[in-house]
């Protein structure tokens, strides 16, 4: 769908590592939210398999927390990973998520496509900016891992 939010970035590193990234705690801890935020380790909870669940806490510098969740609706290491992704328990569902990796000569390509959902354009742009954040702190951690 044209209006779903497509996020493209290469990485120097093999898909499996990019991967890992998406479905190990301690990775994930570190990347999600960016610097500024802190996902403490102990609320990163990542059953990767479908049917499986997901859940972290994001410890904003406000003061406030958002509690993430969703599901794992497929599972195909190190090519693809779909899940749900929600920041509101009152809508259990959650917007889905695409993220796959592609081996490309300088690395893993990795595509995420999350469906719009109800975003406004300007909630689909901050959404833009945030993962483009995010993903700024996973190309470093990749590097520091590949060294």
């Amino acid at each position: 769908m044209s209006d779903d939010l497509t996020l493209t970035r290469t990485f120097a590193a093999p898909p499996a590592l990019v991967y890992a990234m998406w479905t190990t705690p301690e990775h994930f801890a570190h990347w999600f939210g960016t610097d500024a935020v802190h996902i403490p380790l102990d609320s990163v909870q990542l059953d990767a398999r479908v049917g499986g669940r997901w859940t972290a806490q994001m410890h904003l510098p406000d003061g406030h927390r958002i509690d993430w969740s969703g599901e794992y609706t497929e599972v195909d290491p190190p090519a693809r990973l779909a899940f749900t992704m929600n920041d509101d328990p009152a809508r259990p569902a959650g917007l889905p998520v695409v993220v796959t990796f592609r081996e490309v000569p300088d690395g893993t390509e990795m595509t995420l496509v999350q469906a719009r959902g109800g975003f406004s354009d300007e909630q689909l742009a901050a959404t833009r900016a945030g993962y483009s954040a995010f993903f700024d702190v996973m190309e470093q951690r990749l590097e520091e891992l590949t060294r």
